[in-house]
């Protein structure tokens, strides 16, 4: 692209109107080449509703209609976690690069279901998991790339909010893989496999609602020389919600929520510790937005951030947890 060349509108699709959904809607007025072009709910009021306030083209009351849309590039799915497969399938099928939400699916079959979709009609599939893209979250990973303060020795991550347990809602919907490992543990764990990778062994522990999904998880991942990741989600308590990486020559710490806009913390062993303030002006949807654009523009058809690799990854991490933990969907 010539720098007089204008830039490719891409027009977006949004699947599942939910809150995350109203989060995406508004930071994608802060893309530059994007709009939102239509959007889908079962519910036709609901669709009128969101398409009005952010100025969708398009309100249609079927995911089914939305995907037959010849004037979406790209389709953000956001529906509950156990219809992330049949949602991103249909739009593969038709042609629609998708960009859906976390967890991809709900176990390591269907997401390499979806990724051989994807290759067989060469269209864009990502996962969205914003943090990998946040200004914030890049620099730490750049810092212990870099090993600016040595080698980590050990890792702590946590997600925790209370919430009263109420068996008609999709936190707690253990069928729509509902409870705190799918929906909150995946950040912990996603926090130990960008900076440690692969662990040599994992050990973990649950407690359950009465209705069997899991209220809490406490996880130990092992890695080679000792280094162990402490990782926990919980929707019974109000956890830190931070990393912290123990290093030889200091700690980093992302602070309260890791997982979206927030500031860094560095406390070398010989010195003060500073803060880094970067300055989050938007949700924090709006970077992975930029990016999955851009892989469209340049026609890819994967990730060099967010890879089928990596996505497998964290997915089979997740069954390896679940297994451990005698929890099933």
């Amino acid at each position: 692209m010539t720098k007089n060349q204008p830039l490719k509108t891409i027009n977006w699709g949004i699947i599942g109107l939910g809150n995350i959904a109203h989060k995406f809607a508004e930071d994608l007025f802060n893309v530059k080449g994007a709009k939102l072009h239509a959007v889908a709910s079962r519910n036709q009021e609901k669709a009128n509703a969101f398409a009005s306030k952010y100025n969708a083209t398009k309100a249609y009351n079927s995911y089914e209609i939305l995907a037959q849309d010849k004037n979406i590039d790209a389709v953000y799915i956001a529906t509950p976690h156990a219809l992330h497969k049949a949602n991103t399938l249909l739009c593969l099928e038709h042609g629609i690069a998708v960009l859906c939400e976390k967890p991809f699916a709900m176990n390591s079959d269907e997401v390499s279901e979806m990724i051989t979709k994807a290759k067989a009609k060469n269209v864009l599939l990502m996962e969205a998991l914003w943090t990998y893209f946040l200004p914030h979250y890049k620099y730490v990973l750049n810092l212990l790339e870099e090993k600016k303060f040595g080698n980590i020795l050990k890792l702590e991550a946590d997600f925790g909010f209370y919430r009263a347990f109420d068996n008609s809602s999709r936190l707690f919907n253990k069928s729509l893989g509902g409870g705190s490992l799918l929906d909150i543990g995946i950040y912990p764990i996603f926090a130990a496999l960008s900076t440690l990778g692969i662990p040599k062994n994992i050990d973990a522990k649950a407690t359950y609602f009465d209705n069997g999904a899991d209220s809490s998880c406490d996880m130990v991942f092992e890695y080679d020389n000792n280094v162990n990741a402490y990782l926990k989600s919980t929707l019974v308590e109000d956890t830190a919600t931070e990393v912290i990486f123990y290093c030889e020559r200091g700690t980093i710490k992302i602070n309260s929520m890791f997982h979206m806009p927030t500031t860094v913390t560095i406390i070398p062993k010989n010195g003060s510790p500073k803060t880094i303030d970067f300055g989050y002006n938007t949700i924090g949807y709006n970077y992975e937005a930029i990016h999955f654009n851009e892989l469209l523009r340049q026609q890819k058809t994967e990730s060099n951030v967010m890879t089928f690799e990596f996505s497998k990854q964290l997915i089979e991490a997740l069954d390896a947890v679940r297994k451990l933990i005698n929890l099933s969907y």
